[in-house]
């Protein structure tokens, strides 16, 4: 699929960013789950976390097309740093842009561009996370504003955000039209962050539990209108699939690139190991499904920006990705032998980052559920008709 001279360019500038000052601090970075600070404000100097926010905050203003391309760039230099990137470009700084009122989005969408500001979005709860409409955090009507109680779990960047979008409920009697978005700095009182989660992977990118106790927030932190909270999310869902299905491919191909090098390098009867057919059968293959899956995942943006209903296309991509490019580096590290267990070699680390791919932004379970229930003649593979009402049943453990 041919890129505009645009889109080109954000691509280039993102690998050489991640080829420069990714790449090389995979292994530190994965033993301390730390990297240096500056490295949040030469990624919005570039203008990677404004892609999707409009020019008058210091955004891009571009479309979901130009933002896989750039993730995809990012994830093949760090995993962890693609899930905090999606996460606070995407799940925050996007949906604020989209939701939020003018004072909202001025006071902290041009410090979120420049990367002076992180943002985390907290959904999922201890014990609902595919469904999301259990959820229990409770937001009381007081004067001047809200008190918000509740736990909230999985949230990436809830240590280092400064700003969160939180879901909670503000009308119980009303179900799942009764529940609110509020825009919360991270420091206010009763807002506290729990240990960060020891992961199998993605250690640059920060995991906690977030508990609130009786944290107020003013009025003016609510986010759309109120009872809107649940329809708004389930409506940001399709991004999200597809994000992560862009971070599956650059980390597939991160882990292809490795295994590529090495069978070119490593000799065996005389001969690189490139050279005997079922090292080469196995890196044809892998080259296949990384083209295929990059190539559907721009088909899903594609639809994403002309604003079809692309549902079915979202959980496809994201789906197909996730599985492939676990699939991908499991065979890197077959290509690598013996040394593709050890620690010393990256393909170990991109294993391990690529797994939870299947997981947040939606169950592969729950994608295949997603899209069965509109294979129905509801939305056709070229994205034609599409009439689908719903998400599905939920977000299933998001990073958030």
């Amino acid at each position: 699929m041919v890129l505009s001279d645009d889109d080109q360019m954000i691509q280039e500038a993102a690998r050489r960013f991640s080829r420069q000052r990714l790449l090389p601090f995979g292994r530190e970075w994965d033993r301390t789950g730390d990297f240096p600070p500056d490295l949040l404000r030469e990624m919005g100097n570039l203008g990677l976390f404004g892609i999707l926010v409009p020019q008058e905050y210091g955004g891009l203003g571009g479309g979901y097309l130009t933002w896989a391309v750039a993730l995809e760039e990012i994830a093949a230099g760090n995993g962890g740093i693609s899930t905090l990137m999606h996460v606070h470009a995407l799940g925050a700084a996007a949906v604020l842009a989209r939701l939020g009122d003018a004072d909202q989005k001025s006071r902290w969408l041009p410090r979120m561009v420049a990367g002076e500001a992180i943002g985390c979005i907290a959904l999922t709860e201890p014990h609902a996370g595919s469904d999301v409409a259990k959820v229990k955090t409770r937001a009381r009507k007081v004067d001047g504003g809200w008190r918000l109680d509740g736990l909230k779990q999985f949230i990436s960047n809830g240590r280092r955000a400064n700003v969160a979008i939180i879901l909670a409920v503000t009308d119980p009697e009303r179900g799942n039209r009764g529940m609110s978005l509020f825009l919360t700095p991270t420091d206010a009182k009763g807002f506290d962050v729990g240990q960060t989660e020891q992961k199998l992977g993605q250690r640059t990118s920060d995991t906690v539990q977030i508990a609130l106790h009786d944290c107020f927030v003013p009025e003016t932190a609510l986010m759309g209108e109120h009872g809107q909270g649940l329809p708004a999310t389930m409506g940001l869902l399709s991004d999200g699939r597809i994000s992560v299905a862009a971070q599956a491919v650059g980390m597939a191909r991160a882990a292809f690139d490795c295994a590529l090098d090495y069978a070119r390098e490593r000799e065996a009867f005389g001969k690189p190991i490139i050279e005997h057919q079922a090292v080469a059968f196995r890196l044809a293959d892998m080259a296949t499904r990384i083209d295929v899956a990059r190539a559907y995942t721009h088909h899903a943006a594609r639809l994403l920006d002309r604003g079809a209903n692309c549902v079915k296309e979202a959980s496809m991509a994201k789906l197909f990705a996730g599985e492939m490019a676990e699939r991908v580096c499991s065979d890197a590290i077959q290509i690598h032998g013996g040394y593709g267990y050890l620690a010393d070699y990256p393909v170990e680390r991109i294993y391990r980052d690529v797994r939870v791919c299947q997981i947040y932004e939606g169950t592969n379970d729950i994608q295949r559920l997603i899209i069965a229930r509109n294979l129905n003649g509801r939305t056709s593979v070229s994205g034609q008709t599409s009439n689908c009402a719903g998400a599905g049943p939920g977000d299933g453990n998001r990073p958030r």
